[in-house]
């Protein structure tokens, strides 16, 4: 992605390695379906069915979880189609406050809403006929990767714990990437965010941060112009309805400070003897929360590597992505 890059219209995304975000399936019946959370908030996912399902049939069955900022069109989606052409039963969901599912204001962080996002899938599948209650299983793309392991943590119903391009939300707002950012830097942004919680209780306008950049140039960092790549071009880019694109992926500024709270791989190995299996690329700016979950996590566990692949790649490159791996994953553990 090297020179100039000019506005998102005349760019022209890098589609190789079978980028396909947008895959649709002519093998799976999909059934748009909405359901409460424990707090009685509307979640709503794409349930995909295989069409070789026999009446009175039970499956095994995978939660999938979304990119942080982005909705379940966005690489979850894909990820649900490929594991239902391969015989389970799949539902990709919005987490609260994005994409479909209820919550005000829109794209407010709460991790701990996140994570209970992924148990009520697992309360809605459970009591489903065609669902093999002892058979469910949670797959998390990004940072859905470190929801799907804080919700599993307290959740035994989740059989087999898979992430790919993991993010530790947690982890990144406190230090980003490598560890640079200071603690005099942290206490910055809580105050700052601090500060716009007056605003927008007294009647003021929301403000927005973080998410990927709108324009990029040949003296981007990296990581933005990859993302950028997938979000702002039509690679990836969408748009919910009710929400525009220059909201799209961006957190509220006086929520965003939620996830300093967050520690997902405070005492993962608990999850054992679950088994869990991280996915990252070699070349993944990101690879340092798949290792270190991999790092602190119990047996039986397993970190694999995708050979030649960065962060987002893993969003939908159909030529990366190991869906056989993750599918004899799930075969052999639930």
């Amino acid at each position: 992605m090297g020179g100039a890059i000019a506005a998102a219209s005349d760019y022209q995304p890098d589609l190789s390695r079978g980028a396909n975000n947008f895959y649709h399936s002519e093998q799976l019946t999909m059934k748009k379906v909405t359901f409460k959370n424990q707090y009685k908030m509307n979640v709503t996912g794409n349930l995909y069915l295989p069409s070789n399902i026999k009446p009175g049939e039970k499956r095994a069955a995978i939660i999938v979880g979304h990119p942080m900022g982005a909705v379940k069109e966005q690489s979850a989606v894909l990820y649900a189609q490929q594991l239902a052409e391969r015989g389970f039963i799949t539902l990709a969901i919005d987490l609260s406050f994005w994409g479909e599912s209820e919550g005000e204001p829109r794209n407010a962080v709460l991790p701990d809403m996140y994570a209970e996002d992924f148990s009520a899938a697992v309360d809605l599948l459970g009591t489903r006929d065609f669902v093999e209650r002892e058979r469910i299983g949670v797959l998390g793309v990004c940072g859905s990767g470190g929801f799907a392991i804080s919700a599993a943590k307290i959740d035994p119903r989740m059989k087999a714990i898979a992430t790919v391009s993991m993010y530790d939300m947690g982890g990144f707002s406190r230090h980003l990437y490598g560890k640079v950012q200071t603690l005099e830097q942290r206490k910055q942004i809580i105050a700052a965010a601090a500060k716009q919680r007056y605003v927008e209780f007294t009647g003021g306008e929301t403000q927005y941060t973080g998410g990927p950049p709108h324009e990029v140039d040949e003296n981007s960092h990296p990581i933005a112009k990859e993302f950028y790549d997938f979000y702002r071009t039509p690679r990836g880019e969408y748009t919910p309805e009710g929400s525009s694109p220059e909201l799209t992926t961006h957190p509220t500024l006086s929520s965003n400070t939620k996830f300093m709270n967050f520690y997902p791989f405070n005492d993962i190995e608990t999850i054992s003897p679950r088994p869990l299996l991280f996915i990252a690329g070699e070349h993944a700016h990101s690879i340092e929360f798949s290792q270190q979950a991999y790092a602190l996590a119990a047996e039986p566990k397993e970190l694999y590597l995708v050979e030649d692949a960065g962060h987002v790649d893993l969003y939908d490159r159909v030529e990366l992505i190991p869906f056989d791996k993750i599918s004899a994953f799930f075969t052999n553990h639930l």
